[in-house]
């Protein structure tokens, strides 16, 4: 079994902000993959489906990026799901808008929700998948920046990211993460 997981934050105000690209993908892989995002509970929003023979969990955390890791370890634990069987895509403010990259470890680079997985989970050494949102212009605050949407300019960037990285989630769920890595980080 494989825990996909978008990072973002619950609400219609901030659907489609720099900080909810997590959720995007996770909803594209939905839609690709045929898995209705139609249960709540773990204090998320998911959904169980399969693709090929791979048993596939989507989730969406609905408890605010600063406590993500509560709802990731709690599908975790529930489903006994592995740390090498997880990948969590999020924003990124040292990547170029529309840039992914992915990674078997790392620090959370001052990035909340993964403050909180490394917190829960209690390692660094896990899948992510990280998609650039760029840094603030101008002394923008980097809180009102990750809140805000993307510019018009942006758009087609962020699309083809989600689109990536939703191929880099269904190639995962065939391949090694390293060898997905390898083909995705051109």
């Amino acid at each position: 079994m494989k825990l996909i997981v978008g990072l973002g934050n619950p609400g219609k105000q901030y659907e489609k902000t720099r900080h909810n690209i997590g959720f995007e993908v996770i909803d594209e892989l939905a839609n690709q993959l045929s898995i209705p995002l139609n249960q709540s509970k773990f204090k998320g929003l998911f959904g169980i489906g399969f693709h090929n023979s791979e048993k596939v969990v989507l989730l969406k955390p609905l408890t605010y990026m600063n406590l993500s890791g509560e709802s990731i370890r709690a599908i975790m634990d529930y489903y006994q799901i592995d740390v090498d069987d997880f990948v969590v895509i999020y924003d990124d403010l040292d990547l170029p808008v529309g840039k992914i990259r992915l990674r078997q470890k790392g620090s959370a680079g001052g990035h909340n929700g993964i403050k909180s997985t490394v917190a829960h989970l209690g390692t660094q050494e896990f899948n992510r998948i990280r998609i650039g949102i760029d840094r603030p212009k101008n002394g923008m605050k980097v809180p009102d920046y990750v809140l805000g949407r993307f510019h018009e300019d942006e758009l087609a960037l962020t699309e083809e990211a989600v689109q990536k990285s939703a191929e880099a989630c269904k190639t995962w769920l065939e391949k090694p993460f390293l060898q997905v890595m390898n083909e995705f980080n051109q």
